[in-house]
């Protein structure tokens, strides 16, 4: 069973036995957004009431996405990113990778992130 609003450090195989849902709901999130993004570009006029509105969805929607995340005791970092906190640093991962095969330090962000031997 998986602990809801904690903090937590995970080991790697605690990290990747989460990936599965985690994928999913980033898919589902980031499908959605897609679908809102392409209602957009249906508008020539950027300004208009209804493209307000749709942004408003977009960020409602990444913002849900942000609280699962965090619920499952991980760190959204970016758009439709993960870090998991291990101890030392983090396991980090970003959609639409099927792996989490990289970590990187507390100071470090994803640029400096190297692969899991």
């Amino acid at each position: 069973m998986v602990e809801i609003n904690r903090k937590r450090t995970f080991s790697l195989t605690e990290a990747r036995d989460l990936l599965p849902l985690i994928y999913r709901m980033t898919e589902d999130s980031s499908r959605e957004v897609r679908a809102l993004l392409n209602r957009i570009d249906a508008f020539s006029d950027k300004t208009h009431p209804t493209v307000v509105g749709i942004e408003a969805e977009i960020n409602s929607v990444i913002d849900r996405w942000q609280i699962k995340i965090e619920k499952l005791g991980a760190d959204p970092k970016g758009l439709w990113m993960a870090d998991f906190d291990n101890g030392e640093g983090y396991y980090c991962w970003k959609f639409p990778e099927n792996e989490i095969n990289h970590w990187h330090g507390y100071q470090d962000g994803f640029s400096g992130r190297i692969v899991i031997e």
